[in-house]
C-alpha cells in the first residue's frame, strides 16, 4: 500500500504521531524514510476536506525532529565510538566505517553548521544528534543548530508541500508519487555532493600532511 493511501485510512491525530514518531527514531539515529512519511502527511493535508492541519503537522514533525536529535545526542555522548562500533555491526549500509569517516569529516569541518545542514540530507540526517554525541560538542552548540535545522527542514517541507498541493491539487492526487520521488532524488543528490566536497577536503588535507618538509639550505 502507498505511504499517501495508508495515512488516508487513520485519524488526524494517528498522522501527526506516526510523522513526529518515525521522524524522531530517525533522527535519533534508526534508518527510517522520514522525509517520504513528512511529504505524504503534507500532500494529505492539501486535499479538499482533509482533516489533517498543516500547521499542527509542521509542530509535530519539528518537535519530533528536535526532540529525536536530541535524545540521539544523549546516547551518543555516553555510548561514545564503542557505539558506532556496535552500529556499524547492525546497519553497514548506514554506520559502515566509510559513512562514518565521511560525517566526522563533515562535523570536523563545519561543526554546528553540519547539525543544521544534516536535516536536508539524507546521510547526515541519521548522524547528527548521535555523532554530534560522540565528539563531545557543546550542548549548547548543539540544541541551537538542531533546533533551528528541525524548524527549517520540517516547517518548510511542509509548508512547500502544502502550498504546492493547494495549487495543484488535483495533479498531485493522481501523481503524488512524483513528488515523493523528487524529494527522494534531492535528498540523494545533496548526499552524492556532500560526499564529492568531504572526499575531496580530505584528500587535500591528506596531500598537505604528505608533502615533505623543505631542506633548510646547508644541509
Amino acid at each position: 500500500m502507498h505511504v499517501q493511501e495508508w495515512l488516508d485510512t487513520v485519524p488526524a491525530a494517528a498522522v501527526y504521531a506516526v510523522v513526529a514518531l518515525v521522524i524522531g527514531l530517525e533522527s535519533l539515529g534508526i534508518p527510517l524514510p522520514g522525509e517520504i512519511i513528512l511529504v505524504s502527511a503534507a500532500l494529505m493535508s492539501a486535499q479538499h476536506g482533509s482533516a489533517v492541519n498543516p500547521v499542527v503537522l509542521g509542530a509535530c514533525a519539528t518537535a519530533g525532529a528536535v526532540l529525536g536529535d536530541s535524545i540521539g545526542y544523549a546516547i551518543g555522548r555516553k555510548g561514545g565510538r564503542p557505539l558506532l562500533a556496535w552500529l556499524g555491526a547492525r546497519f553497514p549500509r548506514h554506520f559502515g566505517e566509510g559513512q562514518v569517516a565521511t560525517a566526522e569529516r563533515s562535523f570536523e569541518k563545519w561543526g554546528m553548521w553540519a547539525v543544521f545542514a544534516g536535516r536536508f540530507v539524507a546521510l547526515l540526517r541519521i548522524f547528527a544528534g548521535p555523532l554530534a554525541g560522540v565528539l563531545r560538542m557543546p550542548y549548547w552548540k548543539f540544541l541551537v543548530a538542531n533546533v533551528l535545522g528541525g524548524v527549517c527542514w520540517a516547517g518548510g517541507t511542509t509548508a512547500v508541500i502544502y502550498y504546492v498541493g493547494v495549487v495543484a491539487e488535483s495533479w498531485l492526487k493522481k501523481f503524488s508519487w512524483l513528488g515523493l520521488a523528487v524529494a527522494v532524488l534531492i535528498g540523494l543528490a545533496s548526499m552524492l555532493v556532500l560526499r564529492r566536497k568531504t572526499r575531496k577536503s580530505h584528500g587535500a588535507d591528506r596531500a598537505e600532511t604528505d608533502e615533505p618538509a623543505p631542506v633548510a639550505a646547508g644541509e
